[in-house]
């Protein structure tokens, strides 16, 4: 999914990153610019601005993704869509 920063015309590819959870379906990251784009299983999707790859790589590698999503991503990083 190509994203386009704001006050930005280069196009980033955000890459897929594997995840087993109940809850989250796909997680998707940009190491350019830290988008973090996130799909539930309900439908619903997050982006968030700014989020290190630290903190990508954890929430798809945490024994509870969802929990890990509320604690560490939900209400610390910028959510500019969805």
């Amino acid at each position: 999914m190509p994203i386009v920063p704001e006050n930005q015309t280069e196009v980033h590819e955000m890459q897929e990153l594997q995840v087993r959870s109940r809850i989250v379906s796909s997680v998707y990251f940009d190491p350019n610019d830290g988008r973090l784009r996130i799909v539930f299983r309900n439908g619903e999707e997050r982006i968030f601005d700014k989020v290190p790859e630290r903190s990508a790589l954890e929430l798809v590698s945490a024994p509870s993704p969802g929990n890990y999503y509320i604690d560490h991503i939900r209400t610390r990083f910028r959510r500019v869509a969805a």
